[in-house]
């Protein structure tokens, strides 16, 4: 593994504000230090495109499916169901070779989204269902959490997932430390030093790893370094498509 590679654990790469130019994007990441690109989607919508994308990129575009807590639609914001969920089971199967995770899936109990307890049983519904998936294909799970951190890691726990990846996690360190112990990663997004970015590319990511080695007090190649090896430790076809 060469020094000064980055691998982005989380990025959109299919989402509406990367239609218009998603070549440059990904030339100017790659460029940047960015090996690997680990796409998640939110949407039935967004499967296709994202394995379109990892066709035309295939050393460094991975592939996930997943369907988000949180559904976008005409009326606004929404809580999943798992009618939303059950037209896109098909499609795990016919690509599960060329997916590296699940993701992006979670638990979201923001309250001006979810104001109800039938609501958030339907969001465990439709998450265990997606853990279920990753189990019987033996991928990490790449996950959401806002407003739900405690729930979702003793989600996780229940439901025996060893391999997941926390996105943006905003709840207490004491239940960070929870998801520590049981093997759990969490991934720190620029928005992590309050900076006034506009959309998230993943050239950023080195804003993230700036931010870690200042807290840490360590070298910028030493974060680099731990956490290219992490992501690969977690993401195994990530490391061998890179090998390959």
């Amino acid at each position: 593994m060469e020094k000064g590679w980055f691998i982005d654990c989380h990025c959109h790469l299919t989402a509406e504000e990367f239609r218009q130019d998603i070549n440059d994007v990904i030339e100017k990441s790659r460029k940047a230090g960015v090996q690997a690109f680990v796409s998640v989607t939110e949407q039935q919508s967004e499967f296709e495109e994202v394995i379109d994308l990892a066709e035309r990129y295939p050393e460094s575009v991975m592939a996930c499916f997943g369907i988000h807590p949180i559904q976008g639609s005409a009326d606004g914001h929404r809580s999943v169901t798992v009618q939303d969920l059950e037209p896109a089971l098909p499609f795990f199967e016919k690509h599960k070779d060329k997916l590296v995770a699940i993701g992006e899936i979670g638990l979201d109990f923001t309250p001006w989204f979810v104001s109800t307890s039938q609501q958030r049983e339907e969001q465990q519904k439709v998450f265990a269902l997606q853990l279920d998936i990753a189990k019987q294909l033996d991928l990490p799970v790449n996950i959401h959490s806002r407003s739900a951190g405690r729930q979702t890691i003793a989600f996780l726990k229940e439901q025996g997932i060893r391999n997941a990846l926390l996105h943006n996690f905003a709840g207490r360190p004491s239940v960070a430390l929870e998801g520590v112990q049981a093997g759990f990663c969490f991934s720190f997004p620029p928005a992590v030093t309050r900076n006034d970015q506009e959309r998230n590319e993943p050239e950023q990511i080195k804003i993230s790893c700036q931010y870690i080695a200042a807290v840490k007090g360590l070298s910028v190649e030493t974060v680099c370094e731990i956490t290219t090896h992490n992501a690969l430790k977690l993401f195994p076809k990530v490391r061998q498509r890179l090998k390959e």
